[in-house]
């Protein structure tokens, strides 16, 4: 048997649990690595052999079905209504993912509520589509890691926002830095983006991509044809997005070359950053922004079905400072601060009293363990910025939500009861809001303790490498050591950010 087809039959498994899931690892990351080198080369017979040799292969529809069967929407069904909860209903769904034959179902259309009170369609497929979205992006991945550009940032392995911004500070930090910035917005991306042209230039099986993206929607028990875009709740919607956007980077840079004038290098001035549809991009004016650059992504969006939104595209001064996925980038003088935005702070401290509000009953313990994780991933998203003044404030308005909480409680009860029933010392805290749940055997108090945005450390990013692919062999050894923490190369400790500027250096 060839070893690229190992695994190749579910014949030989008897059980889900047989599975040897290594081995199946093995054989896509061997395939998907042959991927890579193939897109290199520009070898695109050989990518879509490869591409289907890793789809038919029992490894890679294995990896699927686990991968649908063990996320966040496993509990959550199609307009079928079918879960696959048991090993036995696994096993029999592996067997099902075959291209011959395979009409995908209309989506199941809801809506989620967006910050600005309109609300954003979501389209859930089927568990059987999910798992050929999954097998498919196997395949697809490779492709689009190997040609994406540089500064992409968004639905990509290894990347993150936190890449984003440490690449607007590497372009705006220095001193002779662009000062002008269109902040760009594309409107209802993943909703317009043009059928043909995915069609003609995706690098995948078009005949499956057609049926999923023609298969239609259904509300209210009504069925609507999909004419355009590609849905949102898709697993290998993102992967399109960006492949649609691919390109734009390369578009700039033809267009605004660096150059030598008498002897001396002049460097370009604009850049690019994105992040899914979010982006920006630096320029040396704002005429040379509204008259050269905009009419350039304008005309790119267009062949790709898409338009930038007129409410949020806007040029801004480095000095005004702009709002990026969640951080407020600014220029004081000579010296760039990266911040969390006003917004984003007041959306966490609104989500957070939601939850007090709700939980007014609750015990402590229990309110502790709603609270603890929100509090966690907002400010371990903040800590590489400059983000100690932020994160007291949150502190305190949480301190002061939780005062009222505990006095709303007992009111017969005065302030200095409220304080020793609520708030305890411990270590060099008196006021730490925690309830005690246990007793260690020397005797020490166990406690369940109120985290605090303050006690996060602040660290600075190392931002990915952009030719970095996670998919090719010779990147391995670099992912893992970025997977040990090592992406992290300087630790400022909490109480020497009163005085933020020592944070990030130009």
């Amino acid at each position: 048997m060839n070893a690229d087809n190992a695994c190749a039959s579910s014949a030989a498994v008897a059980h889900w649990d047989q599975i040897d899931w290594k081995r199946c690892e093995r054989q896509v990351v061997r395939l998907q690595a042959r991927i890579v080198k193939a897109s290199r080369e520009r070898r695109w017979g050989k990518v879509k052999a490869l591409q289907r040799l890793l789809t038919c292969s029992f490894s890679g529809k294995a990896l699927a079905v686990k991968r649908v069967t063990e996320n966040k929407g496993k509990r959550t069904s199609g307009v079928d209504h079918v879960l696959w909860p048991t090993p036995q209903s696994k096993l029999k769904a592996i067997a099902s993912l075959q291209r011959r034959g395979y009409r995908p179902l209309p989506l199941r259309r809801v809506y989620i509520p967006k910050s600005n009170g309109k609300l954003r369609p979501l389209s859930i497929p089927v568990m059987k589509d999910r798992a050929m979205q999954a097998l498919y992006l196997m395949a697809l991945e490779p492709v689009t890691e190997t040609c994406a550009d540089p500064n992409s940032y968004g639905f990509r392995k290894g990347r993150s926002t936190a890449d984003a911004i440490e690449q607007c500070f590497k372009f705006l930090s220095k001193s002779d830095a662009p000062e002008w910035i269109l902040e760009g917005d594309i409107r209802g991306c993943f909703d317009h983006i043009s059928h043909r042209w995915l069609l003609t230039h995706v690098p995948m099986d078009t005949v499956t991509l057609e049926k999923w993206l023609r298969c239609g929607f259904l509300e209210n028990s009504n069925w609507f044809a999909t004419e355009e875009g590609t849905p949102q709740g898709g697993i290998i919607s993102p992967a399109l997005a960006n492949w649609t956007l691919d390109g734009l980077e390369t578009v700039l840079k033809k267009a605004f070359p660096s150059r030598k004038e008498k002897g001396r290098q002049i460097y370009s001035k604009v850049h690019l950053v994105r992040y899914a549809d979010d982006f920006i991009i630096t320029g040396r004016s704002q005429s040379q922004l509204v008259n050269e650059v905009q009419p350039l992504v304008e005309q790119f969006l267009r062949e790709r079905g898409l338009e930038l939104s007129a409410e949020k595209t806007h040029v801004t001064h480095i000095q005004k400072g702009f709002d990026f996925l969640g951080q407020n980038i600014r220029k004081y003088g000579r010296k760039l601060l990266i911040t969390p935005a006003k917004k984003n702070v007041q959306a966490a401290l609104t989500k957070i009293r939601g939850i007090i509000e709700k939980n007014k009953s609750a015990t402590q313990e229990n309110l502790i363990n709603r609270l603890n994780p929100v509090i966690r991933g907002w400010a371990n998203y903040h800590r590489h910025c400059v983000a100690q003044r932020a994160f007291s404030r949150m502190d305190f308005e949480i301190w002061r939500k939780l005062w009222w909480w505990s006095r709303r409680r007992h009111p017969r009860k005065n302030a200095v009861w409220v304080k020793n029933r609520y708030y305890h010392a411990i270590g060099e805290r008196t006021w730490r809001f925690a309830v005690r749940t246990g007793t260690h055997p020397d005797g020490q108090p166990i406690w369940k303790r109120l985290l605090y945005a303050g006690n996060t450390p602040i660290q600075r990013h190392l931002k990915i490498k952009g030719e970095a692919n996670p998919f090719d062999p010779q990147w391995r050894s670099y992912f893992a050591q970025r997977a040990k923490g090592s992406s992290v190369r300087q630790t400022v400790a909490g109480d020497r950010l009163s005085t933020p500027e020592g944070l990030y250096m130009a």
